[in-house]
């Protein structure tokens, strides 16, 4: 074992330790996280705007700070960006972390001294606790490659903009310099093509060991190299142990990944935005990831069902349930202050508290009151792929409410086979028997011949990439849609279909 490897056991040990001490105290850890984010921005304008003096309790807070998104803030921010101090969080951030938005076009989220702090070393404990749990920490001495934004950064006003993948390309750890790939010139080529066939050239004879990002873009780097060196990736590089993902759901692409790596390896899920980095898988040996408490984050969580309810009922760590559908509020210590990220998580465990990603809020199928969410998508999709010769690279759903000759509305789904199933009827009837056992508003409107079963509609070779391409979000942190409440995405693929 390397001088790196046996002190990054140590190192381990000691995070583990300390991790322990809030896990076994998560509603004191949350308690004083809540009062230290109350106590330092009551100079703030939002905190005096909200009379951060008079909050003694959650109930206090509730009852002064409504729920809001980034259209909500965007007067603060804006104020931010003309130079103004003080506004959310005491000083000026050190970033804005710009991305995407639905209905406001660009958003720029605040990113503070404090709040990039925590996630480092939230992107740090995720690889530590792996090396604790598992004991292996050889990968450390091989080349690791973290699939990313441009690092490069436009600066106004003294605070710096750039994609947070960029953002966090400025904090890798100087003993990791020398492993990291690629070269900071590669990583700031902007076409994604054109860097992934350069972030092949450049790792393709090297010794991988980690590589980390985005399922869908990964899948590419993984294809690109396969083409170009005829072999599987866990061929090519005989030590590569870990891969790291966050964003998607890993499980739709998991089969593919296996097959172009030709072997299995250990996974760690992230779960990192750059309104703060929240969760990590911390074991090998179960499913869900766990909610980090102690990362300058306060919680709230509405109940998914009720979220569009007039008065919704806030919830604090202490009184969630296991197993129900939550749309997840945050309030940290970049300035966000019960803040609706979009997500929703569901509790696996609350001993320690573990989550898994269920979905968007604003994501789902509801056409006709099925309220099918991602997951339940995925879900069934992974049980067709395991049930079934075939191989997926990418798909999303939408209703079909219209359907020509006076058919009943179904749910088509748009799915990019890498190899089709040999027994198509039977790979539909699986993801059919899969959505009708796991949401029984789906199986009430096929029972009541309200909608026939789901249809298939199958994407070209690289559609996918195509659509988001023509959108311009090929690559980095951009994501294809799981599902819609509406035609937006499936008239957008129209281009892509086979006929």
């Amino acid at each position: 074992m390397s001088l790196k490897a046996f002190a990054a056991k140590i190192f381990a040990n000691r995070i583990a330790q300390k991790t322990k001490k809030w896990v076994d105290n998560p509603i004191q850890t949350q308690n004083k996280v809540f009062r230290g984010l109350i106590s330092t921005a009551q100079n703030t304008q939002f905190g005096k705007d909200h009379d951060f003096v008079g909050i003694h309790s959650h109930d206090d807070f509730v009852q002064r700070v409504p729920i809001r998104d980034y259209e909500e803030i965007k007067d603060y921010v804006g104020k931010i960006i003309a130079g103004a101090n003080d506004v959310l969080w005491p000083g000026k951030p050190l970033y804005f972390a710009k991305t995407s938005g639905t209905t406001s076009g660009a958003k720029y989220i605040p990113i503070t001294k404090e709040s990039i702090k925590h996630q480092v070393e939230a992107s740090r404990n995720a690889i530590l606790n792996y090396i604790h749990e598992t004991g292996h920490a050889n990968f450390v001495d091989g080349k690791m490659i973290f699939l990313q934004g441009s690092p490069e950064l436009e600066e106004k006003g003294g605070i710096k903009f750039g994609r947070l993948s960029g953002i966090s390309a400025h904090y890798v750890p100087n003993y990791l310099q020398k492993n990291r790939l690629p070269s900071w010139e590669t990583n700031c080529i902007e076409d994604w093509e054109t860097k992934v066939d350069k972030i092949v050239e450049e790792t393709e004879k090297e010794n991988m060991t980690v590589i980390a990002g985005i399922p869908s873009w990964v899948q590419m780097y993984f294809e690109k190299l396969y083409t170009k060196s005829g072999k599987k990736v866990g061929e090519l590089f005989k030590e590569f142990q870990l891969f790291i993902y966050g964003g998607v759901n890993y499980e739709p692409y998991q089969a593919k990944f296996e097959n172009l790596i030709g072997r299995k390896v250990d996974s760690i899920e992230l779960f990192p935005a750059s309104e703060g980095f929240f969760a990590y898988q911390d074991s090998q040996r179960e499913k869900g990831m766990l909610l980090l408490l102690d990362s300058g984050i306060f919680y709230e969580f509405i109940k998914a069902d009720e979220f569009f309810d007039e008065s919704p009922k806030r919830l604090t760590i202490s009184e969630v349930e296991l197993n129900v559908d939550y749309a997840m509020i945050i309030s940290t210590n970049a300035g966000l202050w019960a803040y609706n990220i979009g997500d929703t998580v569901r509790f696996i465990s609350k001993d320690p508290y573990k989550i898994m990603v269920s979905g968007r809020i604003k994501h789902f199928i509801s056409a006709f009151g099925e309220h099918v969410i991602a997951k339940e998508v995925e879900e069934a999709l992974k049980l067709a792929v395991d049930g079934t010769d075939a191989l997926v690279n990418e798909f999303t759903v939408a209703p079909q409410t219209s359907p020509e000759n006076g058919e009943l509305p179904y749910h088509e789904w748009f799915i990019e086979f890498e190899r089709m199933p040999s027994d198509m009827p039977q790979f539909s009837r699986i993801m059919e028997e899969s959505m009708k056992k796991q949401n029984s508003y789906y199986y009430d409107l096929i029972a009541g011949n309200i909608l026939q079963p789901l249809k298939i509609t199958m994407i070209k070779p690289g559609g996918f990439q195509d659509y988001m391409k023509s959108l311009g979000k090929l690559g980095g942190q951009n994501k294809v849609q799981r599902l819609s409440n509406d035609r937006k995405v499936a008239d957008g693929l129209e281009a892509f279909k086979i006929s």
